[in-house]
């Protein structure tokens, strides 16, 4: 067995406080903007885009920013390709680099969607999946600051509108396997044509998804060395419908000890994707609940993720939604099926007039309970032009986990950083400053990022860095069950989820006033146990599989 404490630091606070939360992108030396068409967003194509992502590419400990670019309609017409990712290095002292070209890491040119981090040869570096309208790439990172381009290679180099990606050893082997989610068929040079479809609230706006022909996403088994195979009709995909996929997330929701799959829809039924541990997938949403809203109605999801948000260890499911509709909270409730609880939980009426994109669970405040933020915005700049209790650009929300199946947004409490109004999409957490608070990256239309630094969170707190030996390197899948005094809180570490984005992937757990570890079990993917007793809080801690 070994681990090893890093980076003593944090406040000794057991109450929480409201949180603070300011955007540092321009101060910190962010100066990306993303591209996505026109300001105007007269095609679909124009208003998905815009994923993120934290990823730790050097090591050193500091995790850096990936930040994917899309295009415009001209350049993709005339194979102009103008598209260019940023990566941007963590100084360790509050402010960023750019090393994209030093890295060669910046796109292969095309309109970029979004990115899902994980160590597919397992050598100990993170490496960089980028879903594209056009060929995705894989980014294969060579140790030394540098990645190279081996999507040919990996035959993952899919050439459909692909949305969101997410990595996950599904069977079991020790490797990272890889599902993405494609979203419709779209051709740039014959563009859709206005129709009768192509209405919100009797005005017109762009055409999609409804009426589009949808695509079907791919799962690929790695076969090692950065090597992989279409595995989708063998796995049991393909028995399930063609949908507009968008989020993805892994998670062993029904605690079998094998990673399941959920894909968020938009406008059709969401799938959840059920390991049955021999490679193969069954497809049962609509038997656990997820697929409708509570009341039988197909939604139009966009992010996603698991979480424990009661700690009654098992994974709950959020799925942010369309405005003039809510984001859907999903209880698990330990059989195997869910229930929608948005209304009883306070999440539905907040949301209603909002549209949201990225979402991921977070304990902001570090009192042990896992609380909720979401990246808001719309797709119809229109929207702007009539008076329909909604707008174009929208503040993001920030719920509090109440502990007690209830939650209250406190966006407007939270510091200027949720104050700001964009259109966002892509979102990430993270402990930048690794000070024991998670921040945020949120991608914004046409416009800069937001980088959101965590500046008042109080409470104890544990960071962990797992590692894998015989599971994958970067120990996706694992799960980690902490005790402390009588509550327990229980993570796994994902790779994807939200929206077309890529958080942290050390595991962050708030103590409230507990200021050791009673007991930490890790919980492998091969299916066995690792525990450490008696850990002190408020420190990073690095736990390789014995």
């Amino acid at each position: 067995m070994y681990w090893k404490m890093i980076a003593l630091a944090g406040l000794l606070s057991a109450a929480p406080l409201l949180p603070r939360f300011e955007n540092v992108a321009q101060k910190s030396g962010i100066d990306f903007k993303l591209t996505s068409g026109s300001l105007s967003k007269p095609y679909i194509l124009e208003s998905m885009g815009g994923g993120v992502g934290f990823i730790d590419y050097n090591n050193d400990g500091w995790i850096d920013i990936y930040l994917v670019n899309g295009s415009t309609l001209e350049a993709e017409q005339q194979k102009h390709y103008i598209g260019s990712n940023r990566l941007y290095r963590n100084n360790g002292d509050g402010t960023f680099t750019d090393v994209s070209e030093k890295a060669r890491a910046a796109g292969n040119g095309h309109w970029g969607m979004g990115a899902c981090i994980g160590d597919v040869n397992n050598d100990g570096f993170d490496d960089i999946y980028v879903t594209n309208y056009g060929p995705n790439v894989l980014y294969l990172n060579n140790g030394d600051g540098t990645f190279r381009d081996f999507s040919k290679e990996s035959g993952t180099d899919d050439s459909s509108w692909s949305s969101s990606c997410a990595f996950a050893d599904y069977d079991g082997d020790g490797d990272l396997d890889l599902y993405v989610s494609n979203y419709l068929e779209f051709d740039v040079n014959n563009l859709p044509v206005d129709s009768p479809v192509c209405r919100f609230r009797g005005f017109k706006v762009q055409c999609g998804p409804r009426g589009l022909t949808p695509a079907a996403g791919r799962l690929y088994e790695n076969l090692g060395n950065g090597k992989f195979v279409d595995v989708t009709q063998k796995a049991g995909i393909t028995q399930a419908p063609k949908y507009y996929s968008l989020g993805v997330v892994w998670g062993d929701y029904d605690n079998d000890g094998d990673l399941d799959l959920f894909v968020a829809n938009d406008s059709t039924p969401n799938f959840l994707f059920r390991n049955n541990g021999d490679k193969t997938f069954t497809e049962i949403a609509l038997q656990a609940g997820v697929a409708l809203s509570e009341d039988g109605r197909e939604q139009a999801c966009m992010g996603v993720d698991f979480g424990d948000y009661d700690n009654d260890g098992d994974l709950d499911l959020i799925v942010t939604n369309f405005s003039e509709d809510y984001n859907t909270l999903y209880r698990n409730d330990g059989n195997g099926r869910f229930t929608d609880v948005s209304f009883a939980a306070g999440i539905a009426e907040v949301s209603w007039q909002y549209l949201g994109w990225g979402a991921q669970f977070v304990d902001f405040d570090l009192d042990g309970f896992v609380d909720m933020v979401v990246a808001n915005g719309h797709v119809y700049p229109e929207v702007d032009q009539h008076d329909i209790g909604t707008t174009y650009r929208q503040r993001n929300h920030l719920y509090r986990n109440l502990r007690n199946g209830k939650f209250e947004e406190i966006g407007v409490k939270a510091g200027p950083g949720f104050q700001e109004v964009r259109s966002s999409r892509g979102l990430a957490v993270g402990d930048v400053n690794n000070d024991g608070q998670m921040d945020l990256l949120i991608a914004n239309l046409d416009e800069t990022p937001s980088l959101l630094l965590n500046k008042k969170a109080s409470g104890n707190w544990i960071l962990l860095k797992l590692k894998g030996r015989k599971s994958n390197r970067s120990a996706i899948g694992a799960r980690a069950t902490l005790k402390t005094g009588a509550m327990t809180q229980m993570r796994e570490v994902k790779s994807g989820g939200s929206y077309q984005s890529q958080s942290d992937l050390r595991l962050h757990f708030g103590l409230g006033a507990y200021k050791r570890i009673d007991e930490l079990k890790i919980r492998w993917t091969d299916g066995h146990f690792q525990i450490l007793k008696d850990v002190p809080a408020n420190q990073i801690v690095f736990i390789e599989e014995d």
